[in-house]
């Protein structure tokens, strides 16, 4: 959520240095390096200089790390109630060199800048606000400090700069495509979602971030859901925090185009099936292992059949009908598979948030909570395989049908194909001739074959007449 935040500690005397290093370099006379800053459809040039990095304060409103900063809730909190403190800006750091899909890793990327800032020096200068606040660059100064230097390159926005121009600059440097570290997915969406509370229409967000407004009506669904999932985990004071859910982009996607065209057409079945493959994703099961939870598997006992008796959610009921208070009137609830399905991801949900919290809960209830989480994982995991296993044979049924499907498309491209070459005096009659012979032996091998079927259809009598008239001959 978008925020503005205080002036850091000695704003003041960091904006009179600053007022002193840029009449400096007006003064000196010499060539000036400037930075061309986009916000909001406007266009900046701003002196760059260089600067003590010990007078930087790192951005607690960045959206790089927006939703990293769940992985320590103590530490956020810190960092929201004194942004400006050792302790936030220390947070700050960490999570800058951190894995974003697993804080506790060093993010290989981190290294591979540092590496770069070592050998090169810094090629590209950061933004810096007269106050001393970093908005873009917060991940080189993260990583100069750690090389040791005492300076960093920066332009400095006008004095006049809102929190809210602050924001659009980083976006606007975010997006461009020259970029050379991109948000991590969660962060992209958090910054999206941040647009839309400051008033932006979805078109104008979409041509912001370069994708259509389809797109970024998907995005925003997505991120609705996982903040339900959140919400839906909470138990004592365990909760999921939006990490669990940064490396799952592909699987998130396909299950919104799977919900909303399956929604059209059976709601229920729908429902049953986008709780099934989030708690699914949940335990980490790959993409190609989620799309087995489609249609077919809602309609088949897979899971049921697998699910330990602590799972499932038989006894389970809904409501016929729900009031809807102050109206005096009454909607259709949720069919008891629904209520089922959903019971089932609740479980699973408030499992993983136990896992994920060390400290907050005790350990016999993270015991028992890894144990249920674990069942759950086996029982879906044997569920994934049979359906599986059931498609592959489906598709083997289809194959021979297929098949023949093609080779009437190919044979009426070769009809096309006749009448050009005649038309052209190119067909090669003799080669055209050897290939009819071939099609006739092989239409002989699949008569055999076919005239082992016991209740033979139309299609199948033709063949045989075929293989017979020509037996005659």
């Amino acid at each position: 959520m978008f925020r503005e935040f205080a002036a850091p500690p000695r704003a003041e005397e960091f904006s009179a240095r600053i007022e002193g290093r840029l009449k400096e370099v007006k003064e000196s006379g010499g060539t000036r390096e400037t930075v061309t800053v986009d916000w909001n459809s406007q266009t900046a040039h701003v002196e760059v200089i260089d600067v003590p990095l010990s007078s930087l304060y790192f951005n607690p409103g960045t959206h790089r790390i927006r939703a990293q900063r769940s992985h320590d809730p103590i530490r956020d909190k810190q960092l929201d109630d004194a942004p400006w403190e050792d302790a936030g800006q220390g947070y700050l750091g960490y999570l800058l060199q951190a894995d974003p899909a697993n804080p506790e890793m060093r993010d290989a990327a981190f290294e591979k800048l540092k590496e770069s800032l070592a050998q090169f020096g810094q090629n590209d200068p950061g933004l810096v606000t007269h106050h001393g606040v970093l908005v873009n660059g917060n991940t080189r100064a993260a990583a100069l400090r750690e090389l040791g230097a005492q300076s960093m390159r920066v332009g400095v926005l006008p004095a006049s700069f809102t929190w809210a121009d602050i924001n659009a600059v980083e976006l606007s440097l975010q997006l461009r495509k020259d970029h050379r570290r991109d948000y991590s997915y969660l962060n992209r969406l958090l910054a999206m979602e941040e647009q839309a509370q400051l008033g932006r229409t979805p078109e104008h967000i979409a041509k912001e971030f370069r994708v259509q407004t389809k797109t970024y009506h998907q995005e925003r669904w997505i991120l609705t859901t996982i903040r339900e999932l959140i919400e839906r985990s909470r138990t004592g004071s365990a909760v999921l925090s939006l990490l669990a859910f940064e490396g799952d982009q592909e699987k998130l996607k396909e299950l919104e185009r799977l919900y909303k065209n399956l929604s059209e057409v059976e709601r229920d079945e729908a429902e049953v099936i986008r709780e099934w493959r989030l708690a699914a994703i949940l335990m980490g099961f790959s993409k190609t292992d989620v799309r087995h939870i489609d249609e077919h598997f809602a309609k088949t006992d897979y899971l049921e059949r697998n699910l330990p008796a602590g799972l499932r959610g038989g006894g389970v009921t809904a409501p016929d009908f729900i009031s809807v208070p102050g109206l005096g009137i009454s909607v259709a609830g949720d069919t008891s598979k629904v209520s089922a399905a959903r019971a089932l991801n609740d479980q699973i949900l408030r499992a993983r948030a136990v896992i994920d919290a060390p400290g907050a809960s005790p350990d016999s209830e993270r015991h028992a909570a890894r144990e249920q989480f674990n069942a759950a994982k086996t029982a879906f995991d044997k569920a994934i395989d049979d359906a599986g296993r059931d498609a592959r044979v489906r598709k083997r049924k289809q194959l021979a049908p297929a098949r023949l499907a093609d080779a009437c498309a190919d044979i009426d491209q070769c009809t096309v194909d006749f009448v050009e070459a005649r038309a052209s005096r190119t067909l090669d009659v003799h080669a055209f001739d050897d290939a009819l012979l071939q099609l006739r032996k092989s239409l002989a091998k699949l008569a055999d074959q076919a005239s082992r079927i016991e209740s033979e259809g139309d299609g199948v009598a033709w063949l045989l007449r075929c293989a017979e008239a020509e037996a005659d001959k």
